[in-house]
């Protein structure tokens, strides 16, 4: 199994474990991404893996659910109200279990495929290792409302890695998804990871840099937080636009969230 799956799969493990202690009226409560219940968050997630299924079972398959979300959305329908037409009325404890068998299923479909697949998707087709990456991007980056709520610290890990490859490979994407112009070379990124060791990306430049702790970086590419939330050093103007509005996730654009506004709940 590429380690990427395994990722995937260890994060949404830790996930259900803190879902398995909810109580029933926990399920809607609202969080602080725009005003989504926690039901919510876990129907998009299970619509998520039930669309990433699809593209497991060959091109026709996913562009026929993928015509079907587009429909939705083109009759003026939220990404909220989508997964709650798509759904029904699956919620609590039924609706994660549900989502956790398709997540353990896709898993061990991905697994199986051979390592050089490419499987389709929104935009250009992606290879496994980053389809993988995506989705544990998703369920971390979408978990990360339900601890805010809960008013709990996630332990962040060395799985953050995954998260910030995807993160700087869509610098470009940021730009190009909103009809802008680059601003400039990719900056040089260079993360402190949680165990402690150094990474980095592009060619090493004092004038053109992000620089911090690789929660941070996640944190800000996946629009978990606003950068000015963050300790993330940002120099120069290319890396100062793209951290304004960085997004690694596939989609129209979205606008990060404002300063101050995406913050732990006191417990």
């Amino acid at each position: 199994m590429l380690p990427q799956i395994a990722d995937f799969r260890i994060e949404a493990d830790a996930l259900n474990v803190l879902l398995r202690t909810l109580a029933d009226a926990d399920w809607n409560r609202a969080t602080l991404f725009k005003s989504w219940t926690i039901n919510d968050v876990v129907l998009h997630l299970h619509d998520g893996d039930l669309l990433s299924m699809s593209a497991t079972s060959g091109r026709e398959n996913f562009e026929r659910e993928r015509a079907a979300i587009q429909a939705l959305r083109n009759s003026g329908l939220s990404r909220r109200e989508i997964s709650r037409r798509r759904l029904g009325d699956l919620s609590g404890d039924r609706l994660r279990e549900r989502w956790y068998a398709q997540m353990t299923a896709l898993c061990d479909v991905l697994a199986a495929l051979p390592a050089d697949t490419r499987l389709p998707w929104s935009g250009p087709d992606m290879g496994l290792r980053m389809f993988a990456t995506a989705r544990q991007m998703e369920t971390w980056a979408h978990g990360q409302e339900i601890f805010d709520l809960l008013g709990l610290t996630r332990e962040p890990t060395d799985r953050l890695r995954n998260i910030a490859e995807i993160g700087v490979r869509t610098y470009g994407w940021t730009f190009t998804n909103r009809g802008l112009a680059l601003p400039g070379p990719a900056p040089f990124v260079w993360l402190q990871a949680p165990s402690g060791a150094e990474w980095s990306w592009n060619d090493p430049a004092d004038d053109n840099l992000v620089q911090g702790a690789a929660l941070d970086f996640c944190q800000v590419v996946t629009q978990v937080r606003n950068v000015a939330d963050t300790g993330l050093r940002v120099v120069g103007e290319s890396a100062r636009a793209w951290m304004r509005i960085a997004q690694c996730f596939a989609g129209p654009p979205e606008d990060p969230p404002a300063p101050g506004t995406r913050i732990m709940a006191p417990r």
